[in-house]
């Protein structure tokens, strides 16, 4: 297939700036077979059953974007320029990948400043990252980065305004556990504690897994024929309780309902050797597009996405290329809004979900 079966035109007033608030008060355009309908995400619950299950992502964002000084030290003295970092992932040794801007200008051993306390020396660099050795490691570390980063919002966020201290929150799931994302499961955005509270009453479970999203995600597809696409790799974990509770519910004849293509992503995974779910640990680099077969997801939850973006490949995969194209010029057309703060869609391609 290509690139351009991918694309659609997207008013610039449809793009989320800032999320709903509170966060349920988000719409939800909810897809069972061909039949499409409107309603709120605290309506979530009127469209699952008892013995349904959630599986959430536990990954917790953390402030990557840093603001520092390059220092460089020459026979003429000493020299500074501003630069912004942003993180990437963290290597076995605790050094990072990170982005720099002006990247050009960075150069292998010089060291950047952030505050008095917090230093990085660039151990290497490739033509779009370079990678980081910090002065301080582990809890001092993530206090740091708490004290001195900001959010890493999305590229066409970013672009509009600038990361707050309000974005700290609102671009946190609620449930956030496990540090080491650099972006969010923005389809967990939409939660908060007494929708769960009401998802659990009515009979309705959750499993968590974790999959650190990284920046990655918002880099675009550059191969006209998407099978020459290569995928980022994302560090996941499917825990062995995740995987009973998804065994017992597929038994039960319940409906696993990922909530975010992430963990729709990591479950997959997860099944990819045998077709059953079995407990995963690793990074992942799969790709879901037109022609995959899913084994674990019965639902998804999930935002709007990018035009020609590999999210919009999945959801295509997930409810058919048509179906979703569908499902977009509705969106369009009902004035949902878009991307990572925007509205959410529930995903239901069984006929029998009707």
């Amino acid at each position: 297939m290509k690139l351009s079966d991918f694309d659609f035109d997207l008013p610039e007033q449809l793009i989320a700036l800032r999320p709903a608030t509170p966060r349920p008060a988000s719409r939800m355009l909810v897809a069972r077979g061909a039949e499409l309908s409107d309603h709120h995400f605290s309506d979530l619950p009127d469209f699952l059953r008892a013995g349904d299950l959630l599986v959430l992502n536990d990954t917790k964002v953390i402030p990557a974007r840093l603001s520092g000084l390059r220092r460089r030290v020459s026979d003429n003295g000493e020299t500074f320029a501003k630069v912004e970092v942003t993180l990437l992932s963290c290597d076995t040794d605790g050094n990072w990948l990170a982005l720099a801007k002006p990247g050009r200008r960075v150069r292998v051993g010089e060291v950047i400043e952030f505050d008095a306390a917090l230093q990085a020396q660039v151990l290497d660099k490739t033509s779009d990252s370079i990678r980081l050795r910090f002065s301080l490691a582990g809890a001092d570390f993530d206090q740091a980065i708490q004290r001195l980063g900001s959010m890493p919002l999305p590229p066409y966020i970013a672009a509009k305004r600038p990361a707050d201290a309000q974005d700290k929150e609102d671009y946190q799931t609620v449930f956030a556990q496990h540090s080491g994302a650099v972006a969010a499961p923005t389809a967990s955005l939409h939660f908060d504690k007494n929708l769960l509270e009401q998802l659990q009453a009515k009979g309705v479970n959750t499993t968590k897994v974790t999959l650190h999203v990284g920046a990655g995600t918002f880099l675009p597809v550059k191969t006209d024929d998407i099978s020459a696409h290569k995928m980022h790799a994302e560090w996941g974990r499917v825990s062995e309780q995740a995987v009973q509770m998804i065994a017992q519910t597929k038994a039960r004849g319940g409906r696993v309902i990922p909530v975010g293509t992430t963990a729709l992503r990591l479950v997959e995974t997860a099944a990819q050797a045998s077709g059953a779910i079995a407990p995963w640990s690793g990074e992942t680099d799969i790709f879901i597009k037109p022609g995959f077969h899913f084994a674990v997801a019965d639902g998804l939850i999930t935002n709007f996405h990018l035009p020609k973006s590999t999210l919009m490949m999945l959801v295509s995969a997930f409810m058919g290329c048509q179906e979703i194209r569908d499902i977009y010029q509705y969106a369009i057309a009902g004035g949902y809004r878009f991307f990572s703060y925007g509205d959410s869609s529930l995903l239901l391609p069984s006929e029998n979900d009707i």
